[in-house]
This record gives structure tokens, C-alpha cells and sequence, in this order.
């Protein structure tokens, strides 16, 4: 399973919630943050909003132009506002994958080919700006708030709240505050929905929010979770730095430092940030990431009670999805399957177009054989959002099962990630660890091995070091690769692909009986974590065993 990271953890300003119990300190909440920003004067003349700042308020267009012009790296095109209802996603994606089949024919043209669809397929999905959804329609918005709030953010309808604020900018195009809660709308909507094309339209909703107030808390909290979602990890910990010199009580800003810290490798740091976030503003944002912090160094136990704690305590539906969610991944990586889907189960309750909880369900219903179950759900993830790690999972399941035509179906799952990668890239994603994952198994092998080398440069974590040491697996060169393999596993972790991985590197080093526990232990904790990968750990613990 890929990476679980907390780019798509909710970061929204929230009320304070108790703080997580541990001796030796006392319980009390303390006060919120106070960051959202006042309504414009009344008497104030309203200017009106000038081209690129109603780019940032308008939204991405559909047009075929518009989304070569993000797959080739220039800004996209703003389009106008709509009326239209979205298009269908079925019809998307199988224009997507038909030209994914045709691109094989065409390799020379298949990037570009396939970056545009994929451009279409995100923004034809997403919110026609200036409206609100209604059903299966749309209807205008009649009026907006005097003064836009964060808390917005968490009133379970993103693109309604977005319409919303988008409206109130076009009355009030001075109100900082307010321009610093779309930017973040934006990212939070790029990160849920799998739409990169969001990330430039926040960058400029932050620009104009420091534009009319310089060092505004709220939009350097948003340029924070902004860079974190493109993976720019260190800008993610300026910003966040920056934004709690102004107001060390910024829920958004104490989360994102903790991601940051966390996606560096500096899990020390990270652990003393959450204490740090808990101690000031306790509430769902960090209890799931203090658990994370738990969870990757191997205290499991401790990561479910806080994130059962901030389950029983989330109130919106957003939060309520992604908490559940991160309960049902938490037990899948410990094989527990049944416990796993309950928790996805609950998910979709709350809101049952979450991508992540669609896919963790779909993960798991392989895993606990229901394959065609598991190939349909993971059919719907992909026809709504062809992101690399349903891609290659979809592929995967394609070859397990083995039909007619599943061979030439798994291939163009994997041609699609390139396309995805592209798209990524040219809206400011860094996408190299998920360019190394994907390709190490699924495409050119030098090309992973530069993609992870590259990431390693950058940020040190459990992370790159499995994507590493794998990378150079596959490329023959397991003497180099060990070394990496075994700092993967060295936090406590528990996840079965690094143990598989670290696992079929010793056995090619010629470690046999450290080979032997690695595997039998990647397949005792959990035995369906990769329909591929866990097939060949168990043809390589039958070879070792066979040796004995």
C-alpha cells in the first residue's frame, strides 16, 4: 500500500477539544485560534477584482486548450464560470484508458496524450464556480456571509463552501481572511479529490490574502499545507514556522510542522511537535497526527486509542471520514481485515465519495477474498480519480485474476501513472517517490532508481528508504540496497511491504535466515498487503524453506 502520509488530514480551525491524557500533566483546553480575519468595511468602495485574482476565484476551465496548457507546464487557463453539470465519470475515464490502450501503439505520443484526458477528467470534476450542487444540478448562489469563516471548511459540503466564498469575494474582494480560507479550500479540495490543477488557483488566493495583509497568520498557515501537499516539505516547515511566530495557536499551522517534521524523517522532532500541538490546541487535526507519529514508531496500540479517542470526539463529517478512515488503514496494515471495513464503512457513512476510504475499502476486501468486490470498488476510485496508488493496485488486481484481457487492462493502469505524473509536476507536485513506487515494479527501472535516489536527497524517511532500497533491487544492486532496506524497518513500523521488500534483498544478499524472518513476518502481520507482493513473498519463502 502506498505511503499514508497526512496531506489529506483535515487541518480546519475547530473549537479546542481536551488535550490527550499522559502523566505527569494536567487537562484543560485552551483557547481557539483566533485567525479568521474581519469583513471588509461596509462604507469601503468594492474595487473591482483584477484578471488574476479572479483566476484565482473563478476556477479552472474544461476546454481541451486549457488542460494542455497545465500538462505543459504553464498556468491554466481560467475558464468562466458555469452552469453545466459535471460530466459524467465513466465517460472520462474511458476515454482516459482508451487512449492509454492507443498509447502503447504510439509510445512517442502517449505522455501528452494522456496528460490531457487526465487534465479533463480532474477539472470536468470539479465544482462549476459561482454555483452551488444541488442533487444532480446546480443553482446560483443567491447571497453570501458578511465575513467568511475557516470553520466553513468543516460544514461537510468543500465545493458549496468554496461557490460560497467565491461569492462573498466577488462583494468583497479586500477581505484578506477570506481569500486565505479559499486558498486553503483549494488545497484541501486538490489533496480529497486527486486535482492537482487546484494548487496554482490556491497559491494565488494565498498571494492575494498576503498581498492585502503581509504576514497574515491564516494564509501563511494556508501557504504551510499548501507546500506540504505538493510535497515541498521544507518550505511546508517555513511557512508554518512563519505563521506561528504571528499566532502560536494556530491549529492549521501546528498540524502542517508536524507533517513536515514527519515527511523529513525528523521523528523526534515530529514527537515532540505533537506534544507540543496537543499542549496547545488538542482537537482532531492533532490527535491524528500524534497518532501517526505513535504508529511509525511502532506503537500501535497507543495509535489506535488516539484515534478512537478523536473518532468519539469528531462532530463534522469530514472529520468523521478521515478519522475512520485512518482507523480502517491502521488495522489493515495489522490484518485486520473485518475491523478494517467496518471503519471504511463508517467512512462512507459520513461521506461516501472519500477517495481514501473508497480505496482502503476496496484494499480490503481483496484482502479479505472478495476479489470481485475489490476490482469493482477499485474500478470506481479510478474512474473518479486515476491516482497512482489506485492505478497500480487496479493493475494488479487485473493480473492476480488473470481473465482475458486482464493483461492488457493492468498494462494501461500502469501507463496512466506517467500521465498522472506529468499532470502532477506541472501544477508544482513533487512526484518522485510516487514515480520511484510505481515504476520500480510496473515501468523503467532506471527511471525509478533516478526518482528515488532523488527523493532520498531531499527527505530521509522510512519511506524513501523502502522506496530506495527497492528501487535498487530491481535494478541489481542488493548489496547497496540492503543497508536502506534495514533503515526502513528501523523505527518499529509495522508494515508488510517493507518486511517483504527488506526480506527478498536479504535473500538475494545471500541472508538466508534473515530472509526467512523478514518474509514470514511480512506475511504473519499481513498476509494480503499487495495482491502481486504477497504472492511473490510466499513463492520466496517456499524457496528458502525448501533449502533449508
Amino acid at each position: 500500500m502506498p505511503p499514508r502520509t497526512n496531506d489529506d488530514a483535515p487541518d480546519r480551525e475547530q473549537a479546542p477539544q481536551p488535550p490527550l491524557p499522559r502523566p505527569g500533566r494536567e487537562l484543560g483546553a485552551l483557547p481557539a485560534d483566533t485567525a479568521g480575519a474581519p469583513a471588509t468595511s461596509p462604507t469601503e468602495p468594492v474595487p473591482q477584482i483584477p484578471a488574476a485574482e479572479a483566476h484565482a476565484v473563478s476556477g479552472p476551465g474544461t476546454s481541451p486548450e486549457a488542460s494542455k496548457s497545465g500538462a505543459d507546464g504553464h498556468e491554466p487557463d481560467a475558464g468562466s464560470a458555469s452552469l453545466t453539470p459535471d460530466a459524467d465519470s465513466d465517460e472520462r475515464v474511458a476515454a482516459v484508458l482508451r487512449l492509454g490502450e492507443s498509447s502503447r501503439r504510439w509510445r512517442a505520443v502517449q505522455l501528452g496524450a494522456c496528460a490531457a484526458a487526465l487534465a479533463v477528467a480532474f477539472t470536468a470534476g470539479a465544482m462549476v464556480l459561482g454555483a452551488v450542487r444541488d442533487g444532480g444540478g446546480t443553482t446560483p448562489v443567491s447571497s453570501a456571509p458578511a465575513a467568511m469563516s475557516p470553520a466553513l471548511l468543516a460544514s461537510g459540503n468543500l465545493d458549496a463552501s468554496i461557490a460560497s466564498l467565491q461569492a462573498h469575494l466577488r462583494a468583497q474582494p479586500k477581505d484578506f481572511g477570506s481569500w486565505a480560507t479559499l486558498g486553503l479550500a483549494y488545497v484541501e479540495q486538490a489533496r480529497t479529490k486527486g486535482d492537482p490543477s487546484r494548487y496554482p488557483q490556491a497559491q494565488q488566493a494565498l498571494k492575494r490574502s498576503l498581498d492585502l495583509k503581509p504576514d497574515n497568520d491564516s494564509a501563511l498557515a494556508g501557504r504551510a499545507a499548501l507546500a506540504a501537499a505538493r510535497h515541498d516539505f521544507p518550505g511546508a516547515l517555513t511557512y508554518a514556522d512563519r505563521a506561528l511566530a504571528q499566532n502560536p495557536y494556530s491549529e492549521r499551522a501546528l498540524s502542517v510542522r508536524i507533517d513536515a517534521l514527519v515527511e523529513l524523517g525528523r521523528y523526534d522532532q515530529a514527537l515532540k511537535a505533537t506534544d507540543e500541538a496537543d499542549a496547545k490546541r488538542p482537537g482532531v487535526p492533532v490527535f491524528t497526527r500524534y497518532a501517526y507519529v505513535r504508529e511509525l514508531r511502532g506503537d500501535v496500540t497507543t495509535a489506535r486509542r488516539v484515534l478512537e479517542r478523536a473518532l468519539g470526539s469528531s462532530t463534522s463529517r469530514g472529520d468523521i471520514a478521515y478519522v475512520a478512515t485512518a482507523l480502517g488503514q491502521l488495522v489493515w496494515n495489522q490484518g485486520e481485515y473485518k475491523s478494517a471495513l467496518e471503519y471504511y464503512a463508517r467512512a462512507l457513512a459520513a461521506d461516501d465519495a472519500y477517495l481514501p476510504a473508497l480505496e482502503g475499502r476496496a484494499r480490503a476486501q481483496y484482502a479479505n477474498g472478495d476479489r470481485a468486490d475489490a476490482i469493482k470498488g477499485m474500478e470506481d476510485v479510478v474512474s473518479r480519480y486515476p491516482l497512482p496508488g489506485p492505478l497500480v493496485e487496479l493493475g494488479e488486481l487485473y493480473e492476480v485474476r488473470g481473465d482475458d484481457g486482464d493483461l492488457a487492462k493492468a498494462r494501461a493502469q500502469y501507463a496512466l501513472v506517467n500521465a498522472w505524473t506529468a499532470i502532477a509536476r506541472a501544477n508544482g507536485v513533487n512526484a518522485d517517490l510516487d514515480t520511484a513506487l510505481a515504476a520500480a515494479d510496473h515501468g523503467d527501472r532506471k527511471s525509478a532508481l533516478r526518482a528515488a535516489r532523488a527523493e532520498w536527497d531531499r527527505r530521509e524517511t522510512v519511506h524513501t528508504a523502502d522506496a530506495l532500497a527497492w528501487a535498487l533491487h530491481v535494478n541489481g544492486q542488493d548489496e547497496e540496497a540492503l543497508p536502506y532496506a534495514r533503515r526502513a524497518t528501523t523505527t518499529g513500523y509495522h508494515n508488510a511491504s517493507f518486511l517483504y521488500h527488506r526480506g527478498v534483498i536479504e535473500q538475494a544478499t545471500g541472508h538466508a535466515k534473515e530472509a526467512r524472518t523478514s518474509l514470514s513476518a511480512a506475511l504473519e502481520l499481513n498476509p494480503g498487503f499487495s495482491p502481486l507482493g504477497a504472492r511473490k513473498a510466499r513463492t520466496a519463502l517456499k524457496s528458502l524453506e525448501a533449502a533449508k
